[in-house]
Parts: C-alpha cells; structure tokens; sequence
C-alpha cells in the first residue's frame, strides 16, 4: 500500500511538471493572406504597360481565382514589379509591404513554359545581399503561346544551389502563393 501511494504521487508530479508551460511561447509567423496578385509589365524602351492578374476573392476559399494573363512584344525587354494585397480586410492590405520588411525570409521565383523568357531579379535584394524578387526584369524570345508561372516562398533556403540564381528546385520552403498566367508574345 506504502508503494501504492508513493507511485500515485510521483506520476501526479510527473504531470504536473510536463503540463508546465513556458511563459515566452515562440512567436508563429503565420503565412500571409495573398487575394490579389497584380504583375506589371513596363517595356524598358517605352510603350504600353501589360498588366497581368489573379484575383481570389474568398483568399483560401473553394473559389478559383481569376486569372488574367497578357500579350507582350517577343523580343522586348519589360521592367517588371509585384504587388501582393490581401483583399479581405478593409481597407485593403498591402502585402508587398510585409514581404519587403521580411526579404530575408521570402523569394520570389519566374518560370516560362512553352515561350522563350529569359527573367533577371532587380530592385532591392535582403540583408544578405540575395534576391527578393519583387522588381525583376524578362526579356521575351520569339513569338509564340505558353505561361508564366510566379511563386512566392516563405523561408526558401536561399543558399542552396541555383536559388540565388532564380531555380526553384532546391529553394524548399512555403509557397505563399503561385499563378500560373496565360501569355502571348506576338511579333
């Protein structure tokens, strides 16, 4: 019976301990809420600006987003930026901003399929001296139809192999967002 007590207090103790929590819980940096991607499309030399967007206006909802690609020159040189808002609050976030503040953690990625595009990142880059992508540069090849996919990622490994360079195979990471845009480069 001695013995019986003496368990009973001791696994009341175990659980008492382990049920401690710590006063100072780490910080959870939750993913950002992106409803609305907007890529502007500026040709280095003049002309018109071609505005490509994703719309999701339920953010993570059941709904698809609305996608609306563009028609660029083949050949030209666009200067391109990234605006990122979270639609759901009102008046309307402006995420790029949060992105900006934490270029340490977020990468932005460009990839063409089915056109020639060759994309080169500009603007500011982390405290690290690598890229964030938010301003970038595409020069278009020949004429044709395909997509460019963007992607945002939250804590890519940004000195694993090629992710300085704009390759997305080894970055890891979280994708906060990725949209595929219908393209065009006409003659």
């Amino acid at each position: 019976m001695k013995y019986i007590k003496l368990l009973a207090v001791l696994f009341i103790s175990s659980l008492t301990i382990v049920s401690c929590s710590d006063d100072n819980p780490t910080p959870v940096n939750e993913e950002e809420v992106i409803t609305t991607v907007t890529v502007e499309l500026t040709p280095a030399s003049g002309g018109t600006k071609v505005t490509l967007t994703s719309e999701d206006s339920d953010g993570d909802g059941p709904n698809a987003p609305v996608i609306t690609g563009g028609t660029l020159a083949a050949g030209v040189t666009y200067n391109g930026v990234i605006r990122l808002e979270n639609k759901t609050e009102t008046p309307a976030e402006n995420v790029t901003e949060e992105v900006a503040k934490e270029a340490d953690e977020h990468q932005f990625f460009y990839r063409a399929t089915g056109v020639t595009s060759t994309f080169t990142y500009a603007g500011a880059n982390d405290s690290n001296g690598n890229p964030v992508g938010i301003n970038f540069t595409v020069v278009t090849g020949t004429a044709g139809t395909g997509s460019y996919t963007i992607t945002l990622r939250h804590e890519p490994n940004k000195s694993a192999a090629g992710v300085k360079d704009g390759d997305i195979t080894n970055a890891g990471g979280e994708t906060d967002v990725e949209v595929v845009f219908p393209i065009t480069l006409a003659k």
